[in-house]
């Protein structure tokens, strides 16, 4: 299956929702499809038996993390999600690895390349979402003129305007 084959048969809810615009979202959620076809054979061989269950829980972590935090309202909170998201994606491309036993050499080298897409796309969008965080909103400030400290008593109160 290609990624326009598999874009073409998911549900217009999916598609339709704002997250699909996050590349690293759509590209995760494509690496948990693919990935459910190299688990089950990682499953006939009883020795990847725990292999292929941590590959598809890290897998599944990548889109999950992903669309939890784009449903947050702050930066640092997205950040924080992201940054798990970024874990999996590399622990799956660990896991990837590791069933190169198994799987052909092809599907490993595709999708250890495929998720370095992804952890390339985290890497910018983490801190992106930090940098909103250290902005500070315009704000208009009280500007007195030419005041000479010695001139104020700072025991009494200055009226605002």
């Amino acid at each position: 299956m290609t990624f326009d084959e598999w874009v073409a048969s998911l549900p217009a809810e999916i598609k339709g929702d704002t997250l699909w615009k996050v590349e690293a979202y759509r590209l995760s959620l494509f690496a948990t499809e693919i990935g459910w076809h190299d688990v089950t054979e990682l499953m006939k061989d009883r020795r990847t038996l725990g292999l292929a269950d941590q590959l598809y829980r890290s897998l599944g972590s990548v889109s999950a993390n992903l669309a939890e935090g784009y449903s947050h309202h702050t930066g640092k909170s997205r950040a924080q999600f992201y940054q798990y998201s970024l874990g999996s994606a590399r622990e799956s491309r660990d896991w990837y690895y590791k069933s190169h036993h198994i799987l052909k050499d092809e599907v490993v080298r595709h999708r250890i390349s495929l998720l370095t897409q992804i952890i390339k796309l985290l890497l910018t969008m983490i801190p992106q979402q930090r940098g909103q965080i250290l902005r500070e909103q315009p704000a208009s400030y009280l500007v007195v003129p030419e005041l000479q400290i010695s001139e104020v008593d700072l025991s009494e109160k200055i009226p605002l305007p």
